[in-house]
């Protein structure tokens, strides 16, 4: 499996950026509930700003930030909760990476527009793909950012019951899925649509691995690919190891999401996802050769 890289281009708080290679998304969570304890910050500054400094130094493109839980089983907290988070951290994460565009995690389109409009946040990563806020649609479209609509089915609580995906399998259904929402997307006007497999979100373990095995497929809907797969239950399932184990399988799976050509994957380590894609790059550049020795 070795997928040549399709690039494309990002308007990203009014400046065009090449999307030529890979990135890594370095995760932030400032919930007290993410599934992967060491990906929450404490709620206060320095510890923002020296979690942003260290992904910042570890290589990484893009910064996520999260205010709102989305594992399974969760109960989300109010939006009003929600905003009060990232009122206090987005500003620090501007401040201490002003290099770097940085990616609003959330469902809710009034969260979404106030990340943007007053926060300065660049991109909007909607794990529902618009399935949970009948506005975020529309309101990406007058925001004019790069949208990241995920497959889902149901809620974070709902979701683990809802993986039958009948005679048509995994993989057609979920494309079929993102086809119609990128098709949709484009004719209300996102331009910047990335599409996101949603790994966990409503798949079982097989199911996982299954789309996985075959991700190069999602290049058809030509639009750039979002793997978000970091310390998730395809490893601590598979592996039998709890999420602060997950390291070394979590590296396994970017490699693989790296070969089959992804453009964006989402990391709670910024530094091993870096240094597996410097890896894979070292193999997908070598030239043919005629020498057996």
């Amino acid at each position: 499996m070795m997928q040549s890289f399709l690039p494309y281009t990002l308007n990203l708080g009014g400046r065009l950026v090449d999307l030529d290679r890979p990135w890594v998304m370095g995760v932030m969570n400032v919930t007290p509930d993410s599934f992967y304890a060491s990906s929450r910050v404490a709620f206060d500054e320095a510890a923002v700003a020296a979690r942003v400094r260290t992904m910042v130094e570890q290589g990484a493109d893009v910064l996520d930030v999260g205010a709102c839980s989305t594992r399974p089983g969760s109960q989300p907290p109010s939006v009003e909760e929600e905003m009060r988070r990232l009122r206090v951290v987005l500003p620090v994460v501007r401040r201490e990476a002003p290099q770097l565009p940085v990616s609003v995690d959330t469902y809710r389109a009034d969260v979404a527009r106030m990340a943007v409009e007053e926060l300065g946040a660049h991109m909007v990563n909607d794990v529902g793909g618009g399935t949970l806020d009948d506005a975020m649609w529309r309101t990406v479209a007058h925001l004019r950012v790069p949208y990241v609509v995920m497959h889902m089915r149901g809620t974070p609580s709902t979701m683990q019951s809802l993986t039958d995906y009948g005679n048509d399998g995994v993989l057609a259904t979920v494309f079929k899925d993102l086809m119609q929402k990128v098709d949709a997307l484009h004719q209300l006007g996102v331009n910047d649509v990335l599409a996101d497999p949603g790994f966990g979100f409503a798949k079982t373990l097989a199911q996982n691995y299954a789309l996985l095995a075959q991700l190069e497929v999602f290049h058809q809907l030509q639009v750039p690919l979002v793997v978000g797969v970091s310390r998730k239950s395809m490893v601590t399932a598979a592996l039998g190891v709890p999420a602060a184990e997950a390291l070394n399988g979590t590296t396994a799976l970017h490699t693989i999401a790296f070969m089959a050509g992804a453009h964006i994957v989402r990391a709670h380590d910024v530094k091993a996802a870096v240094q597996a894609r410097a890896i894979v790059a070292l193999v997908a550049n070598q030239q043919p050769t005629t020498d057996n020795h």
